[in-house]
C-alpha cells in the first residue's frame, strides 16, 4: 500500500519506520521548520530509529497526500483541527485516514476522530484509529507487543489489520471506536498521576490507581454511549505497563518531574486531555477524581499532596 506517515515526532518516524518494513511503500512527511523533520531529512535518523533509504522523507504536503491510499496522522492532538484543515483542502476520496496520537480536544471535548469527521466525508474518506501500548525504543529491539485498530468501517478495518498486522505488532479488531478513543487518550492522565506518586515516593500506590483509573474511565466511556469494557482492553488498562511504569513513558515522566519542580521539554498528551475529559465529566456528570485531581494540580495550581491526599484519603467505599 502507498502510505504517507504525517508527523516526524517519535511516534510518526516509528509508524513510518514501522510499516516500511512490514513491506509498504511510504513516505514520511513533516513541517519544513520542524527540527525533527530537519534532522530526519538530512540524516535519515532520530534519537529513536534509522529510516532506511527506502522512506522517501517530505516536507510537501500534497505530494504525501496525492500519492497515499493511506494516511496516517501522528501530531499533537491539540493541533490536529488546524492540520486536517489544511490536509481536507486536497482531495481525500477514496482514502483512508488512519489516527495515531491518543488525545480529546481540549476547547470541545471531541474525540480526534469527530473532529476530522467535522471536515471529511467518511462515506468516502473513512477514518480509522490505532491504539495500544508500545514504545520506539522497544519496537526497534524488536521487542513485540499488541495494538487495536477501530473504525465505524467494519471493511476499513480489517483491511487494516489484515495489512498491518507483523510478528513485531499484533494487531486487533476495534469494536467500540468511542471506547478506544477515550480509553487510549485517558491513559496519559492516569499516566501523569502515576509519575506524581513516583515522584513523591508513592509508587506503592499505584496499584490502586490502576484499579480505580479503569473503573473510572469505564463510567466515562459509558456515559458516552461506549461499551464500558472497553477500558479494560489494550486501548486503557493494557496500555498501563507502558503508560504508568516504563522509563519510555512522557506521561509518567511528566508527572515525576513536575513534582520535583523540573521541566520536561518533550509532549506529555495527559496535561490537555486531563483538561478536556474534566470538561466532559462535568458535561455529562461522571464523576473523575483521579482526573480531577490532576485537572486542580495542573490547571487550579491545587497543591499536590492536598490532591493527593484528597483521592486516596476518601470516605468509605466498597471496592466496585
Amino acid at each position: 500500500m502507498k502510505i504517507s506517515v504525517l508527523g516526524c515526532g517519535r511516534w510518526g518516524s516509528c509508524i513510518a519506520w514501522y510499516l516500511d518494513k512490514i513491506g509498504h511503500d511510504v513516505m514520511s512527511c513533516g513541517l519544513a521548520d520542524a527540527p525533527e523533520f530537519i534532522q530526519l531529512e538530512k540524516t535519515h535518523k532520530n534519537d529513536y530509529l534509522e529510516f532506511p533509504m527506502s522512506i522517501e522523507v517530505s516536507s510537501n504536503l500534497k505530494n504525501a497526500v496525492d500519492r497515499a491510499e493511506v494516511i496516517v496522522i501522528s501530531i499533537s492532538s491539540q493541533h490536529l483541527r488546524s492540520y486536517i484543515a489544511q490536509i481536507s483542502e486536497h482531495n481525500l476520496d477514496g482514502k483512508i485516514i488512519i489516527l495515531c496520537m491518543k488525545g480529546v480536544e481540549a476547547t470541545t471535548g471531541k474525540r480526534l476522530s469527530e473532529v476530522v469527521g467535522e471536515f471529511v466525508d467518511e462515506s468516502k474518506t473513512p477514518i480509522a484509529v490505532w491504539v495500544g501500548p508500545g514504545h520506539p525504543q522497544d519496537y526497534v529491539k524488536g521487542i513485540p507487543n499488541c495494538m487495536v485498530i477501530d473504525s465505524n468501517n467494519q471493511e476499513v478495518k480489517e483491511k487494516l489489520v489484515n495489512e498491518f498486522t507483523s510478528e513485531l505488532i499484533r494487531f486487533y479488531l476495534g469494536t467500540d471506536l468511542i471506547g478506544s478513543e477515550i480509553g487510549a487518550a485517558a491513559k496519559n492522565v492516569v499516566g501523569i498521576a502515576a509519575g506524581m506518586l513516583d515522584g513523591l515516593g508513592y509508587t506503592s500506590l499505584k496499584g490502586a490507581l490502576m484499579a480505580r483509573g479503569t473503573r473510572e474511565i469505564s463510567r466515562l466511556i459509558k456515559a458516552l454511549g461506549g461499551n464500558e469494557m472497553s477500558a479494560y482492553g489494550l486501548c486503557h488498562l493494557g496500555d498501563y505497563e507502558a503508560t504508568l511504569f516504563s522509563p519510555w513513558s512522557h506521561n509518567r515522566k511528566y508527572g515525576e518531574e513536575f513534582v520535583k519542580s523540573n521541566q520536561f521539554e518533550k509532549l506529555a498528551e495527559g496535561v490537555m486531555t486531563s483538561k478536556a475529559l474534566y470538561k466532559l465529566g462535568k458535561e455529562f456528570n461522571v464523576e473523575l477524581p483521579i482526573v480531577d485531581a490532576i485537572y486542580s494540580v495542573l490547571f487550579e495550581e491545587e497543591d499536590i499532596n492536598t490532591a493527593l491526599s484528597k483521592l486516596f484519603v476518601r470516605t468509605v467505599k466498597k471496592e466496585f
